[in-house]
């Protein structure tokens, strides 16, 4: 991917910011890198709670779109995206001048905080992302000072729950992944989509098998099994969510 992310052309960040103690992130856009819609639902949802606006991209590709144009105050990244690392995307970012005011990694492994940071990200949200005060939290205390807004603020104690048409979508997008997988790549989105998508939705069972897919690969097994019974849960996961 090619550095060409430009400095900013709109939604600089706005320094004159009056606190809102119910929006503190008032008048700040959000970029979110995440090819999981479920996931982005909820960090819409998040962001509508906290009185910010958000623009989505699915993938690093569309990300460069986004920043040719746009200048946002924060940025989010997936780690794990269809075409690249989300770290190579934070490292960019993090170079570019001037620098985006809040960057974070994001991504259903919490492992992997530490190549967020090293990256330089300013700071790391494990999935699910789903809780006001933690998502506010990690923007406010990345953000210079002086934006920060005045005053007292108090901590909401909301979870949100996203759509789930988001994790039908998602799970579609899994099992028509699964129906073509052949290569290393295609198993390795696989296994980090799939641990996504079932942090995300509180699903011990698939996560588990998400986390077997990865350590048979790791150790060079064979993945015929694996990958079978990933589709059979996929399945049954597509089934209920449709009858909601």
């Amino acid at each position: 991917m090619q550095n060409d992310i430009a400095p900013g052309i709109t939604d600089a960040l706005p320094m004159w910011r009056v606190s809102m103690p119910n929006r503190p992130l008032t008048g700040l856009t959000v970029l979110v890198v995440e090819d999981s819609r479920f996931a982005s639902e909820a960090v819409r949802l998040l962001c509508l709670r906290s009185g910010a606006r958000i623009r989505r991209a699915d993938c690093l590709r569309s990300a460069a779109r986004h920043l040719q144009t746009y200048r946002p105050a924060v940025v989010i990244v997936d780690l794990g995206l269809p075409d690249g690392n989300g770290a190579d995307l934070i490292r960019q970012i993090a170079a570019t001048e001037p620098r985006v005011p809040v960057l974070l990694g994001i991504s259903g492994d919490p492992d992997l905080a530490d190549a967020a940071l090293m990256a330089g990200a300013d700071g790391f949200l494990a999935k699910p992302i789903e809780n006001l005060a933690v998502f506010q939290q990690n923007i406010l205390s990345a953000l210079p000072v002086e934006a920060r807004g005045l005053g007292l603020r108090i901590l909401p104690d909301e979870v949100i729950q996203p759509d789930p048409s988001g994790l039908r979508d998602d799970l579609a997008h899994v099992a028509e992944i699964l129906s073509s997988a052949q290569d290393t790549a295609a198993v390795d989105y696989i296994a980090h989509f799939l641990a996504g998508i079932a942090r995300s939705s509180h699903d011990p069972v698939l996560e588990a098998a998400a986390a077997a897919l990865a350590r048979d690969r790791d150790a060079g097994h064979a993945l015929a099994t694996d990958l079978a019974r990933i589709s059979g849960l996929v399945q049954e996961r597509l089934a209920r969510v449709a009858g909601m």
